[in-house]
């Protein structure tokens, strides 16, 4: 059983000035009585969320005053037409990598606490004896712990939604006239402002501006003020938890981190954070996927309470609306309908031609992100990162937005916004011969050469991926992609899974056989 009363902070609540006081272990108590006999609604994460109401519960303040505070969290039904967060099938998962030596008891006992049974069934293994080194397992994560339930953003203030549209960054920035707007630094191959560096990764990662810069200011005071430490200068977002010192390092893990939250809770309907103190901690049952991307980060560098305290009114959603206001003014909801379809797409290089699968559904930018992106490799370049010679196309048409650093992003309803609607990213494509920023592309049209540029990787190849309002699709979820009729399905882990076309399989492999992974387009309609 869960044991409610420990998620509360050891603080106390005061009704008015001199008042008694009421602990707030009582009131989570009281909660997990009257839910075990069935008094209170079940809160079914797939279709409620949480949104603020105005709290009567006013706060003692350190001068004696009163604040009333919109502390409260009231359910509301999810929009009917929005794509429900699934319901989770059992525990949150850790990936463990086999060690030599290891076996599945061993694992089973000191790693998880959990049966051998429960190891294999969830990596569908037969015998307990097949391990090898390196092999990645799932493990179960158990704990007592769950966070609270209040929702701290819409999810279309999480990801670089429409709701950006119209944002200027560096417009707000310089009207702080904190040290960001000051700050310069070399990176990704040249010296940028600090608005410029939260524009590249609000862009590459997809999350939104505001909350890079809430949480900034939130971590560090970097946004009005100064930072008033060693550790919050070279560290503003992580605090020497996490990440290179740096503000492109910096946020780099910060948005990451805040992926990693978002799409895992889409995908699995359940997260477990990891605090700074070691504990692992689930997150309550009918929040947003944004919430839990913020709370992720967050928990990173923090312990029990002080995460609590961050999380609450009072910490990091004072913060944001200090700066930017009730961010329920901009929500788009729902970012994603339920009805929504794919468009009709196509294997991304020309017909007749050979390519071979050798990356299954994996993040598609850096691993925090949805399992959005699948990989093809070549048929001319074989195990090195010379440039291909094979020629890369589109695989619907559309306008192209960006062609910089190994990336093309092609934006399907033409309107000129990477923001909204349908975009394709293709990572991996040479500078040499690359099509233009403002391109009209025609299905099939070329779109450059596979290589190693943009990213990592250690071989050419192309990473192709999707996004919607800016949200990343994944591959094998709701709106599954589908390439001239080939659906990606996921593996085990990130790069695992295959293809599937009518009765034909191809498996993702770092190997060039026809039978294994071999795929020829053929130009013919994803339906």
């Amino acid at each position: 059983m869960l044991q409610w009363a420990q998620l509360n902070d050891a603080g106390q609540i005061r009704a008015q000035a001199g008042a008694s006081v009421i602990k707030r272990e009582w009131v989570s108590l009281i909660v997990l009585l009257l839910a075990a006999c069935g008094c209170l609604p079940s809160m079914q994460p797939a279709t409620s969320v949480y949104t603020l109401v105005p709290s009567t519960s006013p706060i003692a303040q350190p001068d004696g005053s009163i604040e009333v505070l919109s502390s409260a969290v009231s359910r509301s039904t999810q929009p009917a037409s929005g794509v429900p967060i699934p319901t989770p099938s059992g525990p949150p998962t850790d990936v463990y990598i086999v060690q030599p030596g290891d076996t599945l008891s061993d694992i089973a006992y000191t790693r998880c606490g959990c049966e051998v049974e429960e190891l294999m069934t969830l990596n569908r293994i037969s015998e307990a004896t097949l391990l090898q080194a390196g092999q990645r397992l799932r493990i179960p994560v158990k704990t007592k712990y769950v966070g609270p339930p209040l929702r701290l953003l819409p999810d279309s203030e999480v990801v670089y939604s429409p709701a950006y549209r119209d944002f200027d960054i560096a417009n707000f920035v310089n009207k702080q006239g904190g040290y960001l707007a000051h700050y310069t630094e070399r990176a990704e191959g040249r010296m940028r402002t600090g608005a410029e560096i939260v524009q590249l990764i609000a862009q590459t990662f997809s999350v939104g501006p505001r909350l890079l810069l809430a949480l900034l200011e939130y971590q560090s005071g970097w946004v009005t003020g100064e930072p008033n430490s060693q550790v919050a200068l070279d560290f503003p977002l992580s605090l020497g938890n996490g990440g290179q010192a740096g503000l492109h390092f910096q946020l780099s893990w910060a948005a990451n981190r805040v992926n990693e939250g978002y799409y895992t809770y889409k995908r699995e309907g359940t997260f477990a954070f990891r605090l700074l103190d070691r504990k692992r901690v689930l997150a309550a049952e009918g929040l947003n996927a944004g919430t839990v991307g913020i709370q992720n980060v967050l928990a990173l560098t923090r312990d029990w309470d002080a995460w609590h305290k961050a999380v609450d009114r009072t910490g990091f959603l004072r913060t944001y609306e200090m700066l930017f206001g009730d961010p329920h003014t901009r929500a788009v909801e729902p970012l994603i309908p339920a009805n929504l379809e794919q468009p009709v797409l196509y294997l991304p290089w020309p017909e007749g031609r050979m390519w071979y699968l050798s990356g299954g559904p994996h993040g598609a930018w850096f691993s925090g992100s949805a399992w959005a992106a699948v990989d093809f490799a070549p048929p001319d370049v074989m195990g090195h990162c010379a440039v291909s010679q094979e020629w890369a196309t589109a695989a619907a048409s559309g306008l192209v937005l960006r062609s910089e650093d190994g990336q093309v992003l092609i934006d399907l309803d033409e309107d000129g916004y990477e923001q909204t609607g349908w975009i394709l990213f293709y990572l991996h494509v040479a500078s040499k011969d690359r099509v233009q920023v403002g391109a009209r592309l025609a299905r099939g049209d070329r779109i450059g050469h596979p290589s190693c540029e943009g990213g990592v990787a250690e071989s050419s190849h192309l990473h192709i991926a999707r996004r919607y309002n800016g949200e990343w699709i994944a591959a094998d979820g709701p709106i599954p992609l589908v390439l001239s009729g080939w659906r990606a399905i996921n593996g085990l882990a990130e790069y695992e899974g295959k293809m599937v076309k009518d009765e034909q399989v191809r498996q993702a492999c770092e190997c060039w056989e026809a039978t294994v992974n071999g795929i020829v387009s053929d130009n013919l309609s994803s339906s």
